[in-house]
């Protein structure tokens, strides 16, 4: 970029002396100089001067300051001094603002209800999947200038080529895709994917553009099948709650009959521990009375007579003695059962001893 003093900067604001001087002698032509005429041009040129030496950024700009074509500084928000006449020029790039690009349809009103053109993009919509389904893909990718200097120098149209790559980018995308993975589960990781590969792109280019976000907005089959495909979703998502269900009674019952079961073996072991501990009781017992006889068998014989007579009596409800001799019957006195303000008789037809 040269820079030529004869020529006006109409671009950036800026007129040049030549060009005052000139347009100073069009303008005092043929009249008559009254006083001291050399202030005038003095003047105009202080006035000049000091309206091209100052720029002011606003927050969300990046200002890139050039000197006789190449690059100086660059220059945040406030007020800046610079060397006028076109001697220094500057480029404002609003690096702080996300910017955005739009495929497939056009915002053309934005507020609470926006209102979107899709009239006149179909063939930039209109796309090919990998089961040769066609599809309409509708997506945006935002951005911000990370580098306002390669964005301003390093290539043409920055704009057109972030236009170019994401529509190829994304056509090959969805191009190694089913159509129904497109269309429901892959959306997210499908944008993921372009926004990686698009910054990729980019940076290679040395565009100085950092890729924020890429966002499916719709994807939808073509109007003439789009009920066929609707259904088929419809279908999927049957299934899928039918499945969830199911696996939501599974949950339910397997734990629960697991837990039984566990419950069940539990008490068999319990069960099964009482018994031989009882087994081995009544083995040691057994053996304890076997010494006992051995030693003295008719004591031991009469001592399990009666603890096996009072066992026995502890079980029947009352005990009624008969005597020959005697015409009514004899209640056997219960002092146990006396103490305990129960009954000391009972009836004949009840349990008997003789």
């Amino acid at each position: 970029m040269v820079w030529d003093p004869h020529q006006p900067d109409r671009r950036s604001g800026q007129v040049t002396l030549q060009e005052l001087l000139r347009q100073l002698r069009e303008q005092f032509r043929g009249r008559a100089p009254k006083g001291p005429f050399w202030l005038l041009p003095v003047i105009a040129i202080a006035v000049l001067v000091a309206m091209n030496s100052y720029f002011t950024v606003n927050p969300q700009e990046t200002a890139v300051v050039l000197r006789f074509g190449k690059f100086s500084r660059t220059a945040d928000a406030g007020l800046h001094f610079k060397l006028p006449f076109g001697i220094e020029r500057v480029y404002k790039v609003p690096t702080g603002r996300v910017l955005q690009r739009e495929y497939g349809y056009r915002t053309i009103e934005a507020g609470i209800r926006s209102k979107f053109a899709e009239r006149g993009y179909e063939q930039e919509a209109r796309m090919l999947s990998g089961d040769l389904n066609v599809v309409d893909v509708q997506w945006t990718v935002q951005y911000k200038i990370a580098d306002p200097v390669k964005y301003l120098f390093r290539l043409v149209d920055v704009e057109s080529t972030l236009d170019d790559i994401s529509e190829s980018v994304m056509r090959r995308m969805v191009g190694n895709r089913y159509a129904d993975e497109v269309l429901t589960v892959g959306r997210a990781e499908i944008a993921e994917m372009v926004r990686k590969e698009i910054q990729a792109i980019m940076d290679h280019y040395e565009t100085g553009l950092r890729i924020i976000t890429v966002k499916l907005q719709n994807v939808n089959p073509p109007d003439p099948v789009k009920a066929a495909f609707n259904e088929v979703n419809e279908a999927r998502q049957e299934k899928e709650r039918m499945i969830n269900e199911a696996q939501q009674i599974y949950n339910e019952q397997i734990p629960r009959a697991r837990g039984q079961a566990q419950q069940m073996i539990t008490e068999a072991e319990g069960y099964a521990l009482e018994r031989v501990n009882r087994a081995r009781g009544e083995t040691e017992r057994f053996l304890e009375i076997l010494a006992e006889y051995q030693k003295a068998p008719e004591v031991t014989r009469k001592r399990m007579y009666l603890e096996a007579f009072e066992g026995f009596i502890n079980k029947v409800k009352g005990v009624v003695v008969f005597d020959e001799n005697q015409k009514n019957t004899l209640n056997l006195l219960d002092i146990g059962r006396t103490l305990m303000g129960l009954p000391e008789s009972i009836e004949p037809s009840e349990n008997k001893a003789q």
